[in-house]
């Protein structure tokens, strides 16, 4: 029997590597940022709350948007849902860091890491499931490659 030839594309550990250190620099960033952000308590409050809503938004969305690449897999509703949370997280957060009390500088600085926060976190989606789906390919060639046919098993 002849086994095709299957490519099951993988990123690189140096990709993957990277992927989590941008992650990790981004996280670092906006938690120092929102660590010594100066003004009320109240206002870090809604700042950490708006970039952990954008946080966890952008991996739903990242997490949908990818589900329903090739057939619809969720409803009409859910779709309003995900994409709902991700605009109103973003132009929250955005809104808040616009009318915030502070330094330019400041805000300029969270805002690029904010930014950098949101980019980091889909670029690291995209690569934990890339890495998942060439683990389930790599399970199923594997699957197939074991199996023995009827035909093969009377001879």
């Amino acid at each position: 029997m002849h086994t095709p030839n299957v490519i099951i594309h993988r990123d690189t550990g140096a990709w993957r590597l990277q992927v989590w250190v941008s992650f990790a620099i981004a996280v670092f960033l906006c938690t120092t940022g929102l660590s010594y952000l100066p003004g009320q308590d109240i206002d870090r409050a809604f700042m950490i709350m708006g970039y952990l809503f954008c946080l966890s938004a952008t991996f739903v969305l990242s997490k949908f948007v990818r589900d329903n690449q090739s057939q619809k897999a969720d409803t009409p509703m859910w779709r309003w849902v995900v994409y709902g949370a991700f605009f109103l997280a973003m132009a929250l957060t955005g809104w808040g860091l616009w009318r915030m009390n502070i330094n330019e500088t400041y805000k300029a600085f969270l805002l690029v890491s904010w930014l950098y926060l949101i980019t980091s976190t889909f670029t690291l989606a995209k690569t934990l499931r890339d890495g998942h789906d060439a683990d389930l390919a790599e399970a199923r060639l594997q699957g197939r490659t074991g199996a023995v046919l009827p035909s093969q098993s009377m001879q």
